[in-house]
C-alpha cells in the first residue's frame, strides 16, 4: 500500500494526517522540509499503531473468512432449548478443525472459546448452562487466529420469535455498525466514527456503552488504537490507509450504565434492559474502507 502517494493528496491547509491538530503546512510538511513524512513510522512512534501491508491484509482476510463461516454455522444452532455451552463446543471444534485457534480461550483467564451474550448481557458472556428461551437475543462474538493473523466479528441473533423490543434493539445496533463503518475513510477521524454511531443511537432513544470499545486487530487480539463508539466530529486520530480495527458498538435499549458480574467478565445492563451488538474488522483503504469480515448490514 502506497502511503506516500496518499499523503501527496493532503492539502497544505488540511489537518495534518499525524493527528496533531495543526495544519499540514505547520506540522509534518514543515518538519520534513516540504516532503511527505513517513506516516508508517509516525503512526507507530506517536500512537503505537502498526499499519498493515498487503500480505498482512490477505492473512487477516483469510482469518476473517473463517470467522464468517463460524458465525454462519452458529446461526443455524441458535434455537430455544439450546444450552450456551453447546455453542462454545461448536465454535471450538470448528475452529480447530480448520487449522486455527480460538483467540478468547485462556485470554487473560477467559475460560471459553467464544463469548455468548444473551438479552441483558452486553458482552463477554461466558458460555455455560444457560438455556436459550423463545424470544431471546443472542450475541456470538468470534475471534480466530489463522496462520498468525487475528480477525474478529460478532452478530446478534434471535432465538425463536422475538418481541418488538428485541427487534428494535437488534435493528438499531445493526444500523449503528453500518453508520460507523460508513465514516471510515482516509482523512476522517476516530471521532467521526463514534459521532456517527452515538448520534443515531441516541436519536432512537437508546444508549451507547462507554466502558467497552473497538480496537486495532490483526497482528494481535487487541492493538492500538481504541475505537470509541461515541465522540465528536473531527476529534481523535486521523484515519490513514493500512489501519485495521474493529467497530463493535454495544447499544442498550435503556440506560448506558453497566455492572460486571462476580466472574469478572460478564457485563450486563444495570437497569436490566436489552443490549445488542454487531462487529466487523475494518481496513482503511486508499479511497474508503473494506470489511475483512464482510456480512450484510
Amino acid at each position: 500500500m502506497n502511503l506516500k502517494s496518499k499523503t501527496d493528496k493532503v492539502g497544505r491547509n488540511d489537518p495534518c494526517p499525524c493527528g496533531s491538530g495543526l495544519k499540514y503546512k505547520k506540522c509534518c510538511l514543515a518538519k520534513s522540509g516540504g516532503h511527505p513524512p513517513d506516516l508508517e513510522e509516525t503512526y507507530l512512534r506517536k500512537y503505537g499503531i502498526r499499519l498493515k501491508k498487503n500480505p498482512d491484509i490477505e492473512g487477516i482476510r483469510q482469518a476473517g473468512q473463517l470467522v464468517l463461516d463460524t458465525l454462519n454455522l452458529v446461526e443455524s444452532k441458535i434455537t430455544p432449548g439450546r444450552v450456551t455451552d453447546e455453542i462454545n463446543t461448536l465454535v471450538h471444534e470448528y475452529t480447530i478443525k480448520n487449522g486455527a485457534t480460538p483467540a478468547p480461550l485462556n485470554y487473560r483467564g477467559f475460560p471459553k472459546s467464544v463469548c455468548v451474550s444473551v438479552n441483558e448481557v452486553i458482552c463477554h458472556g461466558i458460555p455455560g448452562n444457560r438455556v436459550l428461551k423463545d424470544g431471546d437475543i443472542v450475541n456470538v462474538d468470534v475471534t480466530s487466529i489463522l496462520n498468525g493473523y487475528y480477525a474478529d466479528a460478532n452478530k446478534t441473533f434471535f432465538a425463536g420469535n422475538p418481541d418488538n423490543d428485541a427487534r428494535k434493539i437488534v435493528s438499531i445496533a445493526r444500523e449503528c455498525l453500518k453508520r460507523g463503518m460508513s465514516a471510515v475513510k482516509p482523512g476522517n477521524t476516530l471521532g467521526d466514527v463514534g459521532w456517527s454511531i452515538q448520534t443515531y443511537a441516541e436519536a432512537q432513544g437508546c444508549s451507547v456503552v462507554r466502558e467497552f470499545v473497538g480496537h486495532g486487530v490483526g497482528f494481535d487480539f487487541h492493538e492500538t488504537p481504541q475505537i470509541p463508539h461515541f465522540g465528536h466530529k473531527g476529534a481523535g486520530i486521523t484515519l490513514i490507509p493500512g489501519m485495521v480495527f474493529t467497530i463493535e458498538p454495544m447499544i442498550n435499549l435503556g440506560q448506558k450504565e453497566l455492572r460486571v458480574l462476580d466472574d469478572n467478565w460478564t457485563a450486563i445492563t444495570r437497569d436490566g434492559s436489552l443490549s445488542a451488538q454487531f462487529e466487523q474488522t475494518v481496513l482503511v483503504t486508499e479511497d474508503g474502507h473494506e470489511s475483512l469480515t464482510p456480512y450484510e448490514l
